[in-house]
């Protein structure tokens, strides 16, 4: 089959949209994402539209790739935020580098363990060495074992950081970092 991993356009987000419920709707979807199918469904159509327009090709700072089939159905997503040296990420911690942050991350099931993830994480990696990234990371649940077991494969390694969960501060999520030499 033919499949295409490519940036977001901004007029595609009912499609973004879409994904987005259906993600939320995963059986870990708790555990991988800040919100629930019930709060992103009650968003108003401006918010898709803003986040699209947001993370499309041309976009600098914020970039949401999609795998597209040959049929057109998006298969999967993720999006990588560039963060800045001297700031703050969204858990108040420093940043010292800039580094890409990979989020939402999502692949349809049917469409799992085939080599898809691992090309879309391919594309969203160098994307984020272009911009100039020093390093990328994400962060994964501690009982989160399928993703992390694929970001170990895709070359992330634990970094030592954790943070409290956001829904149950007894739970943490772990960073997940790729180096931009490798190691």
């Amino acid at each position: 089959m033919n499949y295409v991993i490519r940036s977001i356009r901004a007029d595609e987000w009912p499609a973004v949209k879409a994904l987005r419920l259906l993600a939320l709707r995963d059986p870990i979807a708790h555990l991988a994402f800040l919100e629930s199918y019930e709060e992103a469904e009650a968003k108003p159509d401006s918010f898709w539209q803003e986040r699209a327009a947001g993370a499309s090709e041309g976009s600098s700072t914020v970039r949401q790739f999609v795998v597209e089939g040959p049929d057109n159905e998006w298969a999967g997503t993720l999006t990588v935020l560039m963060e800045e040296s001297g700031t703050k990420d969204w858990a108040g911690l420093p940043v010292e580098r800039r580094q890409g942050h990979v989020v939402g991350v999502y692949m349809r099931p049917e469409h799992r363990g085939c080599g898809l993830t691992e090309v879309l994480f391919d594309e969203a990696v160098q994307w984020a060495w272009a911009a100039g990234a020093e390093r990328v990371r994400l962060m994964v649940h501690e009982d989160n074992g399928r993703a992390q077991r694929f970001y170990r494969r895709a070359g992330f390694r634990p970094s030592g950081v954790t943070v409290p969960f956001f829904r149950d501060a007894a739970q943490r999520e772990l960073e997940f970092v790729l180096e931009r030499d490798g190691g």
